[in-house]
């Protein structure tokens, strides 16, 4: 498999689970664009672009996930500020046990071990 595959193919489960990461960050603490980024980097997601993070940033708040406010930088321009609302708790409450499953299941497979 050539490293333009496996990229892909790394790109393909990020899509999968990076929402609820991101809702998992933010429920821990607020955050804008450039600290989320550097938080997945941190968590072993290193190769996160910000030209897919801030489209999933505007969904989510469009989507009433995460609300958004501009706020001042402190000697530089403002910065758009993400928080998570009561709907995105929900959805990280009711779908994130639900991915850990299936992640579970999917190492056991793939460990060759019997599925918990």
């Amino acid at each position: 498999m050539t490293d333009k595959a496996i990229a892909a193919r790394q790109a393909q489960w990020l899509r999968g689970v990076l929402d609820l990461a991101v809702l998992a960050l933010l429920e821990k603490e607020e955050g804008y664009g450039y600290t989320l980024l550097r938080r997945l980097s941190d968590a072993g997601l290193p190769d996160m672009k910000a030209g897919t993070l801030y489209p999933l940033l505007n969904r989510l708040a469009a989507d009433g996930l995460l609300h958004a406010e501009w706020r001042a930088g402190e000697g530089g321009p403002g910065r758009k500020v993400f928080t998570i609302t009561d709907a995105g708790r929900a959805l990280l409450a009711a779908q994130g046990p639900q991915w850990v499953r299936f992640a579970r299941s999917a190492t056991s497979i793939i460990e060759g071990s019997e599925p918990a």
